[in-house]
């Protein structure tokens, strides 16, 4: 395991040993992608430290529109009321933007805070970019806060988180199905458990197939391109042309589906020399971080172009991309000329 994923494991490991114990830091710094889990393990530490009976006496709210210096330390200061804990939330607040005065107050609050107040920063449409050259500042974070980073979870984990929620629905579901949502779906809890949801409703059966899922399911941008460049290579590029008019009317920005394209060739034209050297999906895997099941659909799909398709569709993205940035013409038509391009490259073998 590669040491920032070890970090953020351990991490939540730390944050899981608070819970059980009840014996929570006061100071935690909530970020990263899957936010299905951030959200899991904030009313988590709500259940365990507030009562529903005094909440509006120990539980404070402040967002990146309500934050202020002032009414932050007093939610720190305040005693709790017929409980042992306070609880504060602070969503969304960049505080390495602070001003000098309000930084200056943040690391006295944050290098004595009181030992009955859990204060939780949680970055979700705010990122999460500590400065460190503000030193000051970071080593009161740092050494003060418990930093939970909330990682997209491994494509074993999910295939697990996936069965267990459709067996809670009463729902079967194959491994190889769990793989093609997390495909598909862009593989967050966040947008999975959506699915989970929609898909058991929509099923009349027991064993969940793949039907159903394509049904009610709408696919990332991603795996809409995957599933363009695969009809390429199978020789139906009417189909390949509907795909792109699928993606333009999900409202993607031109450049944003020129990217994933030309990004998927890349990885398609690598897929291709390890086939050529004999190797397998899992060197794929560890080239282009991708996951098991993107790595071997990636493989069998490299093998229906030829090399030098390959360098042309490079050749191709790039004087799509330049037409784009430079010309006037309508960029649907731009991508659509692509697409009817790669086809007749592709036709050509």
């Amino acid at each position: 395991m590669a040491r920032k994923e070890t970090e953020c494991v351990d991490s939540v490991q730390l944050l899981k040993s608070h819970i059980k114990a009840k014996a929570f830091s006061p100071l935690y710094f909530f970020h990263g992608e899957e936010t299905f889990l951030l959200h899991h393990y904030l009313e988590q530490l709500r259940k365990h430290i507030i009562d529903e009976l005094t909440e509006s006496f120990n539980y404070h709210k402040l967002t990146g529109e309500t934050f202020d210096i002032r009414a932050f330390a007093e939610a720190v200061e305040a005693l709790p009321m017929m409980a042992e804990r306070t609880l504060i939330w602070v969503d969304d607040v960049d505080i390495f933007k602070c001003n000098e005065s309000d930084r200056e107050k943040l690391i006295e609050l944050f290098s004595d805070m009181p030992d009955y107040c859990t204060v939780v920063f949680t970055y979700i449409t705010t990122a999460w970019k500590p400065d460190k050259r503000l030193k000051r500042l970071w080593d009161a974070v740092s050494k003060n806060g418990v930093i939970v980073e909330f990682a997209k979870q491994s494509q074993r984990d999910l295939i697990a988180w996936i069965t267990r929620h459709f067996a809670a629905r009463q729902k079967k579901i194959s491994p190889d199905l769990c793989a093609y949502l997390i495909d598909i779906t862009g593989g967050t809890m966040t947008a999975l458990s959506g699915e989970i949801a929609k898909i058991s409703a929509y099923s009349g059966s027991d064993a969940i197939c793949k039907a159903d899922i394509d049904a009610v399911t709408e696919p990332v941008m991603d795996a809409v391109v995957f599933q363009m460049t695969d009809m390429l290579g199978q020789g139906n590029y009417g189909g390949a042309l509907l795909k792109l008019r699928q993606l333009l009317k999900m409202q993607q920005e031109p450049l944003g589906i020129l990217g994933a394209i030309g990004g998927h060739f890349r990885r398609l034209s690598a897929a291709r020399i390890l086939l050529d050297q004999g190797k397998n999906a899992g060197e794929l895997m560890k080239l282009c971080g991708i996951a098991d099941y993107a790595a071997r659909k990636t493989m069998s799909a490299a093998g229906k172009f030829p090399p030098r398709f390959y360098a042309k569709t490079a050749q191709l993205v790039l004087e799509t991309d330049y037409k784009i940035k430079t010309s006037f013409d309508d960029t649907d038509r731009l991508l659509e000329m692509l697409i009817m391009r790669l086809a007749q490259e592709a036709r050509n073998g």
